[in-house]
């Protein structure tokens, strides 16, 4: 079956958006949309890019625990800075942080821990991945930001997809 039909929700969500479109169950609709149905993900197939391997799930589990602990960490220093801060405005900062991950998994997964974690932007990533813009809400040292960010998010996720 899985030879014929590499997934079956896109084909019975293309077999119904056929008869929707067509506000039709004629026969020739049915048989139509049939064809569409099983030719297209077959067609399409080479096009979707392979799955992410994960080397080391364990990793992930921590990542995933420290993710979550950084959260709730930084939801309160930042909400703390916001109440504390009086007249005295944040330094925010934009801050290039070399990478050495490079896999399209790992630096999605990167991009959607920053986004999560107040206080961390994602501005911009280089065309080459050799670099990555941020925007931190209030930086006191570049560098140790710098091997913070690098230790706590970028090893693991290179040690889980690379």
């Amino acid at each position: 079956m899985r030879r014929w039909i590499p997934s079956l929700p896109l084909f019975a969500g293309l077999w119904a958006l056929w008869l929707l479109l067509n506000d039709s169950l004629a026969p020739a609709h049915l048989l139509l949309g049939l064809a569409l149905a099983l030719l297209v993900p077959r067609l399409v197939l080479a096009l979707r890019p392979p799955g992410p391997r994960v080397r080391r799930p364990r990793v992930l589990v921590r990542l995933v625990a420290h993710v979550g602990a950084d959260v709730v960490q930084s939801a309160l220093e930042v909400g703390a800075r916001i109440l504390r801060a009086g007249g005295r405005a944040p330094r925010g900062a934009f801050v290039k942080v070399p990478l050495a991950l490079h896999d399209a998994h790992g630096l999605a997964a990167l991009a959607m821990i920053t986004t999560v974690v107040p206080g961390t932007v994602w501005c911009e990533l280089a065309a080459d991945r050799s670099e990555l813009l941020l925007h931190v809400f209030d930086l006191e040292d570049e560098a140790a930001f710098i091997a913070h960010y690098k230790a706590r998010y970028e090893h693991p996720l290179r040690e889980i997809f690379e």
